[in-house]
């Protein structure tokens, strides 16, 4: 198994070779860029409004290349990574993330996130989404700081970090985005559906730990429950502090020892994650007060989300010498900011997309100018493409997912056509979407099977297609 942290750097032309990911499930190995899904005896899950939607879009994208990319990775979360099956008279559905086989709680959601629009056509697909809701509620309730997930308790190769680990957890790093991803998709799916069934006990519970947790994590009254640390070569894969990170000075906002990149964060308070804790809140007390009556949780909620939007207001925000007020990555809640974006999600950069802002808002468009420059530490100009990266693989490679999300979150045609473009021709002739590639060099990758990025991609070309028709039309 590879671990998150063991990541592969290898080149195109090698890795059908090395039987990395998913090539081996290939019928069709060859460098040639082709349809390269598993053949269909060894795809785990069977969408008919997936399927349809590939043929619809087929006829609509007029480049051949985005157009076989459209049709490997839309449907790869449910090509390769999904376990679907009945519990106890209920959907349940396990989601690995691709090459490593457990469960985030973030990715997972992700994952899926792309076919919630086709679930009223398709009752099947409803009822596997259903499942990853009721699998998340299962995981929640082992341990709501956990971020990724065994099925069943199997043990882990973390077992020796010097936290609270039990057999049924990957690994357990405490960041905030684990516990909004659920809500997100929960919300997002009665929206859709209108069922309210996994809005039952066991559910209630998870959320009012959510809840809890949260609160905890705030650290009025101490630092909480949680610490972490590992021994490692990866500064960024423990905890300082001896496991509780950095001194933070409560205001109010919330207390991430990681980053959705699963790396540290260096001052505590990660500002992306504690916008996307507004949002999520904000839904948790729309379904407690609307769907389950439960008026005081209701209130708790929307009161704690105001108390993180107050304090971001005051503690997010800060003036930089050449763009002037924009948005901080991390702040420590002494006056100390760090300036920089990450590709992971959420980010500076995905804020519209998770609802927490408006794309025309003044201070995103200042943020957006600085963490799509050089000025951005983690941002690379290439002979290859242009994009955000992170420290999860260090300097000089590009992230697609950072690159389709600059997509998902501009109204600038150009520039949503620039980044299909890079796209295009950085994929490597595999046909999928990568967790990252060198900026000069595309054949320089890492993870040749991330479903996140290969969905998010499918996503993407399904929203260009909605609002911009006419990029599909060109061949680039």
């Amino acid at each position: 198994m590879i671990k998150r942290r063991q990541f592969i750097k290898t080149s195109a032309s090698v890795a059908a070779g090395l039987g990395i990911g998913i090539p081996s499930l290939f019928g069709n190995e060859s460098k040639t860029f082709a349809n390269n899904r598993p053949n269909i005896q060894k795809r785990n899950f069977h969408s008919d409004a997936v399927e349809k939607t590939i043929l619809r879009m087929k006829n609509v994208i007029r480049d051949p290349e985005l157009s076989l990319l459209f049709e490997n990775c839309f449907p790869n979360t449910l090509d390769t990574t999904v376990k679907f099956s009945m519990k106890n008279g209920n959907p349940d559905t396990f989601v690995i993330t691709g090459d490593i086989d457990a469960m985030w709680l973030r990715d997972s959601s992700a994952q899926v996130w792309p076919y919630l629009p086709l679930i009223n056509e398709d009752p099947k697909l409803e009822k596997l989404i259903e499942g990853v809701v009721r699998r998340q509620t299962e995981c929640i309730l082992i341990d709501s700081y956990a971020n990724a997930f065994n099925n069943g308790p199997t043990g882990s190769d973390w077992e020796s970090d010097i936290t609270e680990m039990k057999p049924e957890l990957h690994e357990r790093k405490w960041e905030i985005d684990s516990l909004c991803y659920p809500i997100r998709l929960a919300y997002h799916y009665w929206k859709k559906s209108g069922n309210t069934s996994v809005f039952d006990e066991k559910w209630q519970s998870a959320m009012k730990l959510i809840l809890k947790t949260f609160r905890e994590q705030q650290r009025f009254s101490g630092k909480g429950p949680y610490s972490f640390m590992r021994v490692t070569e990866f500064a960024t894969d423990t905890c300082p502090g001896k496991g509780w990170g950095n001194p933070a000075k409560p205001n109010g906002l919330i207390c991430s020892s990681f980053r959705p990149s699963d790396d540290a964060t260096t001052y505590l308070y990660l500002i992306p994650s504690n916008y996307f804790a507004v949002v999520s809140l904000r839904q948790l007390s729309e379904i407690f007060n609307d769907v389950l009556s439960q008026k005081e949780f209701s209130k708790e909620c929307d009161e704690l989300a105001s108390e993180v939007e107050n304090a971001l207001a005051s503690f997010a925000v800060d003036s930089h010498l050449d763009y002037g007020d924009i948005l901080a990555f991390e702040a420590d809640g002494f006056g100390n900011s760090l300036y920089m974006d990450d590709a992971n999600v959420p980010s500076l950069l995905s804020l519209p997309y998770l609802g927490a802002i408006s794309t025309e808002n003044p201070l995103y468009q200042r943020t957006r100018k600085f963490i799509l420059s050089e000025d951005n530490p983690w941002f690379w100009k290439g002979e290859a493409a242009e994009g955000i990266g992170g420290p999860h693989v260090g300097e000089f490679y590009i992230w697609p997912m950072a690159i389709i999300m600059r997509a998902l979150t501009s109204t600038d045609s150009k520039e949503i056509a620039k980044c299909l473009s890079m796209l295009k021709y950085t994929h490597a002739e595999t046909g999928f979407m990568h967790e990252t590639f060198h900026k000069d060099n595309p054949e320089d990758f890492t993870r040749s099977w991330f479903a996140w990025a290969n969905t998010l991609f499918g996503e993407l070309i399904l929203k260009v297609n909605d609002e911009h028709p006419e990029l599909l039309a060109k061949v680039y």
